[in-house]
Protein backbone atom coordinates (compact mmCIF):
# COMPACT_ATOMS: atom_id res chain seq x y z
CA UNK A 1 0.00 0.00 0.00
CA UNK A 2 1.51 3.12 -1.13
CA UNK A 3 0.71 6.63 0.25
CA UNK A 4 1.51 9.68 -1.11
CA UNK A 5 1.74 13.12 -0.04
CA UNK A 6 3.14 16.72 -1.11
CA UNK A 7 6.92 15.87 0.10
CA UNK A 8 6.52 12.66 1.38
CA UNK A 9 5.60 8.41 0.67
CA UNK A 10 4.43 6.11 3.20
CA UNK A 11 4.74 2.19 1.66
CA UNK A 12 3.22 -0.67 3.36
CA UNK A 13 4.69 -4.08 2.43
CA UNK A 14 2.73 -7.78 3.50
CA UNK A 15 3.96 -10.56 2.11
CA UNK A 16 1.66 -13.51 0.74
CA UNK A 17 4.40 -16.18 2.03
CA UNK A 18 7.44 -16.38 4.36
CA UNK A 19 10.87 -15.85 2.54
CA UNK A 20 13.05 -13.58 0.92
CA UNK A 21 11.35 -10.85 -1.73
CA UNK A 22 12.92 -7.46 -3.44
CA UNK A 23 11.17 -4.26 -3.58
CA UNK A 24 12.14 -2.21 -5.66
CA UNK A 25 10.93 1.70 -6.23
CA UNK A 26 10.48 3.97 -8.91
CA UNK A 27 9.83 7.53 -9.36
CA UNK A 28 9.69 10.60 -11.49
CA UNK A 29 8.39 14.34 -11.00
CA UNK A 30 5.07 14.56 -10.50
CA UNK A 31 4.63 17.18 -13.32
CA UNK A 32 6.26 14.82 -15.98
CA UNK A 33 5.00 12.06 -18.40
CA UNK A 34 8.31 10.37 -18.95
CA UNK A 35 9.19 6.83 -17.73
CA UNK A 36 9.36 5.94 -14.24
CA UNK A 37 13.22 5.54 -13.23
CA UNK A 38 14.34 2.97 -10.72
CA UNK A 39 15.16 4.58 -7.33
CA UNK A 40 15.93 2.00 -4.76
CA UNK A 41 15.59 -1.41 -3.51
CA UNK A 42 14.71 -2.98 -0.46
CA UNK A 43 15.06 -6.48 0.76
CA UNK A 44 12.47 -8.14 3.00
CA UNK A 45 12.78 -10.87 4.70
CA UNK A 46 9.27 -12.38 5.84
CA UNK A 47 9.19 -15.27 8.99
CA UNK A 48 5.64 -15.37 9.51
CA UNK A 49 3.07 -14.01 7.12
CA UNK A 50 -0.55 -12.62 8.07
CA UNK A 51 -3.20 -14.78 6.74
CA UNK A 52 -4.93 -11.28 5.88
CA UNK A 53 -7.74 -11.37 3.13
CA UNK A 54 -6.22 -10.22 -0.47
CA UNK A 55 -6.62 -6.44 -0.75
CA UNK A 56 -8.63 -5.26 -3.95
CA UNK A 57 -6.99 -4.46 -7.18
CA UNK A 58 -6.36 -1.34 -7.38
CA UNK A 59 -4.70 0.61 -10.72
CA UNK A 60 -4.59 3.44 -9.68
CA UNK A 61 -1.30 2.38 -7.61
CA UNK A 62 -1.71 5.03 -4.68
CA UNK A 63 -3.92 5.03 -1.67
CA UNK A 64 -5.77 7.67 0.19
CA UNK A 65 -5.36 11.51 -1.37
CA UNK A 66 -3.46 12.00 -4.50
CA UNK A 67 -0.29 14.15 -3.70
CA UNK A 68 -1.78 16.91 -5.92
CA UNK A 69 -5.40 16.87 -4.44
CA UNK A 70 -5.43 20.68 -4.20
CA UNK A 71 -4.52 21.54 -7.60
CA UNK A 72 -7.79 19.26 -8.12
CA UNK A 73 -9.39 21.56 -5.83
CA UNK A 74 -9.67 19.08 -2.80
CA UNK A 75 -8.23 20.88 0.57
CA UNK A 76 -9.26 18.21 2.84
CA UNK A 77 -10.86 14.60 3.87
CA UNK A 78 -12.46 13.32 6.86
CA UNK A 79 -10.35 10.38 6.60
CA UNK A 80 -6.77 10.99 6.66
CA UNK A 81 -5.89 7.54 6.96
CA UNK A 82 -5.29 5.12 4.81
CA UNK A 83 -7.23 1.90 5.74
CA UNK A 84 -11.17 2.83 7.04
CA UNK A 85 -12.99 0.86 8.85
CA UNK A 86 -16.89 0.23 8.85
CA UNK A 87 -17.99 -1.29 12.09
CA UNK A 88 -21.55 -1.68 10.93
CA UNK A 89 -20.99 -1.69 7.03
CA UNK A 90 -21.60 2.25 6.33
CA UNK A 91 -19.26 5.19 6.17
CA UNK A 92 -19.50 8.76 5.31
CA UNK A 93 -16.99 9.98 3.15
CA UNK A 94 -16.56 13.89 2.87
CA UNK A 95 -14.10 15.94 0.91
CA UNK A 96 -13.62 19.76 1.69
CA UNK A 97 -13.08 21.58 -1.79
CA UNK A 98 -11.59 25.25 -2.51
CA UNK A 99 -14.28 25.36 -5.44
CA UNK A 100 -17.59 23.57 -6.75
CA UNK A 101 -16.79 20.02 -7.76
CA UNK A 102 -18.37 17.06 -9.80
CA UNK A 103 -17.51 13.47 -8.09
CA UNK A 104 -18.09 9.89 -9.76
CA UNK A 105 -17.43 7.11 -7.33
CA UNK A 106 -16.38 3.58 -7.78
CA UNK A 107 -16.38 0.50 -5.14
CA UNK A 108 -14.77 -2.34 -5.58
CA UNK A 109 -15.18 -5.85 -3.70
CA UNK A 110 -14.24 -9.10 -4.69
CA UNK A 111 -18.11 -10.13 -4.25
CA UNK A 112 -19.29 -6.85 -5.86
CA UNK A 113 -20.85 -6.70 -9.28
CA UNK A 114 -21.05 -3.39 -11.18
CA UNK A 115 -24.94 -3.17 -10.77
CA UNK A 116 -24.97 -3.90 -6.87
CA UNK A 117 -21.75 -1.89 -6.48
CA UNK A 118 -24.16 1.19 -7.90
CA UNK A 119 -26.81 0.58 -4.82
CA UNK A 120 -23.90 0.99 -2.22
CA UNK A 121 -23.33 4.78 -2.87
CA UNK A 122 -25.28 7.71 -3.12
CA UNK A 123 -23.16 11.08 -3.89
CA UNK A 124 -24.06 14.64 -2.57
CA UNK A 125 -22.18 18.10 -4.38
CA UNK A 126 -22.57 21.03 -2.74
CA UNK A 127 -20.88 24.10 -3.52
CA UNK A 128 -17.55 23.05 -1.16
CA UNK A 129 -18.06 19.53 0.03
CA UNK A 130 -18.36 16.35 -1.90
CA UNK A 131 -20.24 13.69 0.24
CA UNK A 132 -20.37 10.27 -0.22
CA UNK A 133 -22.66 7.57 1.51
CA UNK A 134 -21.65 4.30 1.41
CA UNK A 135 -23.22 0.48 2.12
CA UNK A 136 -21.04 -2.80 2.09
CA UNK A 137 -23.17 -5.73 1.09
CA UNK A 138 -20.30 -8.30 2.24
CA UNK A 139 -17.55 -8.59 5.01
CA UNK A 140 -14.18 -7.48 3.75
CA UNK A 141 -11.49 -5.20 1.69
CA UNK A 142 -13.33 -2.20 -0.36
CA UNK A 143 -11.62 0.14 -2.79
CA UNK A 144 -13.45 3.41 -3.03
CA UNK A 145 -12.07 5.91 -5.70
CA UNK A 146 -13.12 9.37 -6.08
CA UNK A 147 -13.00 10.92 -9.93
CA UNK A 148 -13.69 14.63 -9.75
CA UNK A 149 -14.31 17.52 -12.46
CA UNK A 150 -15.00 21.15 -12.53
CA UNK A 151 -17.92 21.98 -13.39
CA UNK A 152 -17.13 22.99 -16.95
CA UNK A 153 -14.70 20.41 -17.11
CA UNK A 154 -14.83 17.47 -19.45
CA UNK A 155 -12.76 14.92 -17.95
CA UNK A 156 -13.06 12.97 -14.50
CA UNK A 157 -9.64 12.45 -12.63
CA UNK A 158 -8.62 10.49 -10.11
CA UNK A 159 -8.30 11.89 -6.87
CA UNK A 160 -8.47 9.57 -4.12
CA UNK A 161 -8.75 5.76 -3.23
CA UNK A 162 -9.67 4.43 -0.03
CA UNK A 163 -9.32 1.23 1.38
CA UNK A 164 -12.46 0.05 3.69
CA UNK A 165 -12.82 -2.66 6.08
CA UNK A 166 -16.34 -3.89 6.89
CA UNK A 167 -16.67 -5.67 9.57
CA UNK A 168 -20.47 -6.27 9.75
CA UNK A 169 -22.39 -6.20 5.74
CA UNK A 170 -25.48 -4.01 5.56
CA UNK A 171 -28.72 -6.04 4.42
CA UNK A 172 -28.68 -6.43 0.71
CA UNK A 173 -32.60 -5.81 1.39
CA UNK A 174 -31.35 -2.45 2.82
CA UNK A 175 -29.17 -0.73 0.03
CA UNK A 176 -30.15 2.35 -2.08
CA UNK A 177 -32.20 2.20 -4.93
CA UNK A 178 -31.56 2.11 -8.73
CA UNK A 179 -30.71 5.36 -11.04
CA UNK A 180 -29.36 7.37 -8.35
CA UNK A 181 -27.83 10.19 -9.81
CA UNK A 182 -24.58 12.29 -8.96
CA UNK A 183 -26.79 14.78 -7.08
CA UNK A 184 -28.31 13.45 -4.32
CA UNK A 185 -30.09 15.84 -1.49
CA UNK A 186 -29.44 19.87 -2.04
CA UNK A 187 -26.32 20.88 -3.58
CA UNK A 188 -25.09 22.61 -6.74
CA UNK A 189 -27.61 21.14 -8.87
CA UNK A 190 -30.63 22.39 -7.00
CA UNK A 191 -29.05 25.99 -6.36
CA UNK A 192 -28.70 26.24 -10.08
CA UNK A 193 -32.40 25.46 -10.46
CA UNK A 194 -33.34 28.44 -7.99
CA UNK A 195 -34.17 25.73 -4.90
CA UNK A 196 -32.44 27.42 -1.82
CA UNK A 197 -33.28 27.28 1.69
CA UNK A 198 -33.88 22.76 1.64
CA UNK A 199 -36.00 21.27 4.92
CA UNK A 200 -33.62 18.00 4.18
CA UNK A 201 -29.88 19.18 3.79
CA UNK A 202 -28.78 15.44 3.65
CA UNK A 203 -29.70 13.29 0.77
CA UNK A 204 -31.18 10.35 3.11
CA UNK A 205 -34.30 10.54 4.88
CA UNK A 206 -34.94 7.73 7.66
CA UNK A 207 -39.08 8.02 8.44
CA UNK A 208 -40.54 5.59 11.17
CA UNK A 209 -44.37 6.76 10.65
CA UNK A 210 -43.74 5.97 6.33
CA UNK A 211 -43.93 9.87 5.49
CA UNK A 212 -41.88 12.54 5.11
CA UNK A 213 -42.40 16.36 3.78
CA UNK A 214 -39.40 17.71 1.36
CA UNK A 215 -39.71 21.41 0.45
CA UNK A 216 -37.61 23.99 -1.07
CA UNK A 217 -38.03 27.28 -1.79
CA UNK A 218 -38.39 28.66 -5.31
CA UNK A 219 -38.59 31.42 -8.08
CA UNK A 220 -42.32 32.17 -9.13
CA UNK A 221 -41.01 31.20 -12.57
CA UNK A 222 -39.86 27.53 -11.57
CA UNK A 223 -42.05 24.75 -11.30
CA UNK A 224 -41.24 20.99 -9.61
CA UNK A 225 -42.35 17.67 -9.98
CA UNK A 226 -41.81 14.52 -8.78
CA UNK A 227 -41.29 10.39 -9.10
CA UNK A 228 -41.32 7.96 -6.32
CA UNK A 229 -39.77 4.40 -7.43
CA UNK A 230 -38.24 1.25 -5.62
CA UNK A 231 -36.76 -1.88 -6.54
CA UNK A 232 -39.08 -4.30 -5.44
CA UNK A 233 -42.39 -3.39 -4.86
CA UNK A 234 -44.73 -6.21 -3.37
CA UNK A 235 -48.32 -5.70 -2.56
CA UNK A 236 -49.02 -2.15 -3.89
CA UNK A 237 -52.98 -1.89 -5.76
CA UNK A 238 -52.24 2.01 -6.73
CA UNK A 239 -49.38 3.26 -9.00
CA UNK A 240 -46.12 4.94 -6.62
CA UNK A 241 -47.18 8.22 -8.86
CA UNK A 242 -50.07 8.32 -6.42
CA UNK A 243 -48.27 8.46 -3.38
CA UNK A 244 -46.54 11.50 -4.23
CA UNK A 245 -47.87 14.93 -3.79
CA UNK A 246 -46.49 18.31 -5.50
CA UNK A 247 -47.98 21.55 -3.88
CA UNK A 248 -46.56 25.21 -5.62
CA UNK A 249 -47.33 28.16 -3.20
CA UNK A 250 -45.82 31.35 -3.65
CA UNK A 251 -42.59 31.05 -3.07
CA UNK A 252 -41.85 27.28 -1.64
CA UNK A 253 -42.64 24.24 -3.40
CA UNK A 254 -43.71 21.78 -0.90
CA UNK A 255 -43.32 17.56 -2.07
CA UNK A 256 -45.83 15.38 0.36
CA UNK A 257 -44.67 11.54 0.26
CA UNK A 258 -46.56 8.82 2.05
CA UNK A 259 -45.20 5.22 1.64
CA UNK A 260 -47.66 1.71 0.81
CA UNK A 261 -45.21 -0.25 2.32
CA UNK A 262 -42.04 -0.89 3.98
CA UNK A 263 -38.91 -0.66 1.82
CA UNK A 264 -36.29 2.16 0.48
CA UNK A 265 -37.27 4.24 -2.61
CA UNK A 266 -35.75 6.88 -4.67
CA UNK A 267 -37.43 10.56 -5.21
CA UNK A 268 -36.50 12.59 -7.57
CA UNK A 269 -36.99 16.31 -8.51
CA UNK A 270 -37.62 17.29 -11.66
CA UNK A 271 -38.22 21.31 -12.68
CA UNK A 272 -38.44 23.60 -15.55
CA UNK A 273 -38.80 27.75 -15.84
CA UNK A 274 -41.56 29.04 -17.84
CA UNK A 275 -38.96 29.12 -21.03
CA UNK A 276 -39.13 25.15 -21.23
CA UNK A 277 -41.27 23.12 -22.02
CA UNK A 278 -39.54 19.80 -21.23
CA UNK A 279 -38.17 19.09 -17.01
CA UNK A 280 -35.13 18.54 -16.14
CA UNK A 281 -33.43 16.42 -13.39
CA UNK A 282 -32.62 18.10 -10.17
CA UNK A 283 -31.60 16.13 -7.39
CA UNK A 284 -32.49 12.61 -6.03
CA UNK A 285 -33.62 11.61 -2.00
CA UNK A 286 -33.64 8.43 -0.43
CA UNK A 287 -36.53 7.34 1.83
CA UNK A 288 -36.21 4.66 3.87
CA UNK A 289 -38.40 2.73 6.29
CA UNK A 290 -38.76 -0.30 7.70
CA UNK A 291 -42.12 -0.04 10.07
CA UNK A 292 -44.58 -1.25 7.35
CA UNK A 293 -46.18 1.81 6.79
CA UNK A 294 -49.56 1.54 4.48
CA UNK A 295 -50.82 4.93 4.02
CA UNK A 296 -53.63 5.31 1.28
CA UNK A 297 -52.46 7.07 -1.98
CA UNK A 298 -53.49 11.07 -2.96
CA UNK A 299 -55.96 12.00 -5.23
CA UNK A 300 -55.17 11.51 -9.34
CA UNK A 301 -53.60 14.90 -10.11
CA UNK A 302 -54.45 16.41 -13.97
CA UNK A 303 -52.37 19.30 -15.28
CA UNK A 304 -54.96 21.76 -14.05
CA UNK A 305 -53.27 21.49 -11.12
CA UNK A 306 -50.68 24.28 -10.57
CA UNK A 307 -49.12 26.71 -8.58
CA UNK A 308 -50.80 28.16 -5.98
CA UNK A 309 -53.38 24.92 -6.03
CA UNK A 310 -53.66 23.83 -2.41
CA UNK A 311 -55.40 20.24 -0.75
CA UNK A 312 -56.39 20.69 2.38
CA UNK A 313 -59.34 18.19 3.43
CA UNK A 314 -59.50 15.45 2.29
CA UNK A 315 -55.36 14.71 2.38
CA UNK A 316 -56.09 10.32 0.89
CA UNK A 317 -57.21 9.80 -1.96
CA UNK A 318 -59.18 7.17 -0.88
CA UNK A 319 -62.54 7.98 0.24
CA UNK A 320 -64.60 5.72 2.84
CA UNK A 321 -68.58 4.79 1.04
CA UNK A 322 -71.66 6.18 1.93
CA UNK A 323 -70.06 9.02 4.17
CA UNK A 324 -69.90 12.79 4.21
CA UNK A 325 -66.98 14.18 3.75
CA UNK A 326 -65.34 17.48 4.15
CA UNK A 327 -63.99 19.47 1.41
CA UNK A 328 -61.44 21.84 1.21
CA UNK A 329 -59.23 23.51 -1.36
CA UNK A 330 -57.61 26.32 -2.82
CA UNK A 331 -57.49 26.99 -6.54
CA UNK A 332 -56.57 30.41 -7.69
CA UNK A 333 -58.29 32.21 -10.61
CA UNK A 334 -61.29 29.80 -10.33
CA UNK A 335 -64.71 31.17 -10.75
CA UNK A 336 -66.44 28.09 -9.76
CA UNK A 337 -65.37 24.75 -8.07
CA UNK A 338 -67.96 21.53 -7.70
CA UNK A 339 -67.38 18.17 -7.07
CA UNK A 340 -68.84 15.24 -9.05
CA UNK A 341 -69.48 12.40 -7.52
CA UNK A 342 -72.66 10.42 -6.50
CA UNK A 343 -74.96 13.94 -7.02
CA UNK A 344 -73.01 17.66 -7.90
CA UNK A 345 -71.27 19.77 -4.91
CA UNK A 346 -71.50 23.01 -5.57
CA UNK A 347 -68.44 24.52 -3.29
CA UNK A 348 -68.49 27.80 -1.39
CA UNK A 349 -65.75 30.10 -1.49
CA UNK A 350 -64.68 31.34 2.44
CA UNK A 351 -63.07 35.42 2.54
CA UNK A 352 -59.26 33.45 2.33
CA UNK A 353 -60.19 31.99 -0.65
CA UNK A 354 -60.44 28.85 -0.09
CA UNK A 355 -63.37 26.50 -1.47
CA UNK A 356 -65.30 24.16 1.11
CA UNK A 357 -68.65 22.19 1.38
CA UNK A 358 -69.98 18.83 2.13
CA UNK A 359 -69.79 15.84 -0.14
CA UNK A 360 -71.77 12.74 0.09
CA UNK A 361 -69.41 9.86 -1.55
CA UNK A 362 -71.89 7.61 -2.81
CA UNK A 363 -71.29 3.21 -3.19
CA UNK A 364 -68.10 1.67 -3.55
CA UNK A 365 -66.47 2.16 -7.02
CA UNK A 366 -67.96 5.71 -7.36
CA UNK A 367 -65.17 8.27 -8.64
CA UNK A 368 -64.90 11.86 -7.36
CA UNK A 369 -64.13 14.45 -8.96
CA UNK A 370 -63.19 17.85 -8.38
CA UNK A 371 -63.81 20.35 -10.91
CA UNK A 372 -63.49 23.93 -11.56
CA UNK A 373 -64.67 26.65 -14.25
CA UNK A 374 -61.59 28.73 -15.31
CA UNK A 375 -63.79 30.94 -17.56
CA UNK A 376 -66.37 33.27 -16.35
CA UNK A 377 -68.50 33.11 -19.41
CA UNK A 378 -67.47 29.28 -20.51
CA UNK A 379 -69.63 26.51 -19.30
CA UNK A 380 -67.54 23.82 -19.49
CA UNK A 381 -65.14 22.38 -16.07
CA UNK A 382 -61.89 21.15 -16.25
CA UNK A 383 -61.22 18.11 -13.66
CA UNK A 384 -58.48 18.67 -11.49
CA UNK A 385 -58.46 15.51 -8.97
CA UNK A 386 -59.83 12.49 -8.51
CA UNK A 387 -60.64 10.62 -5.65
CA UNK A 388 -61.86 6.61 -5.63
CA UNK A 389 -64.58 5.59 -2.77
CA UNK A 390 -63.53 2.28 -1.23
CA UNK A 391 -64.99 0.17 1.24
CA UNK A 392 -63.69 0.40 4.99
CA UNK A 393 -61.97 3.09 6.75
CA UNK A 394 -58.67 4.18 5.32
CA UNK A 395 -56.04 5.52 7.41
CA UNK A 396 -56.08 9.27 7.95
CA UNK A 397 -53.42 12.05 6.81
CA UNK A 398 -54.52 15.00 8.33
CA UNK A 399 -55.48 18.47 6.71
CA UNK A 400 -52.92 20.85 5.18
CA UNK A 401 -52.90 24.27 6.32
Amino acid sequence: MMTVAENNMTIKVTPPTEGLFDLMIFARHADCQDPYNWVCSYQIQCLEPQNREKLPENPFHFWGLHQKARDFGIKESSHNRELLVAPQGTLLLTLQTSLPLLAMYELVNKDLDAALSKKCLAAQAEEKRLSCHVLCPFQGYYRLSVFVKNLGGITFRNVANFLIHCLRPVNQNELFPSGLSMHCGSGISSSSHGLSNPSHSTPIITTKVGKCNITFHTPADVEVTASLSKDKVISTKYPLERYVLVTHLKTKVSVCVVLPESGVYKVGLFGRSKDHKDFVHICDYVIRCFSDPSWPPFPRVYSLWRRGCVLLEPRTGMLQEQSWVRFRVKVPKAYQAVVLGQEKTVLQQTPNAVWEGDVFTGAVGTQVKLAAKFRQRCSSLEVILVFEVGAGSPASLGCSG
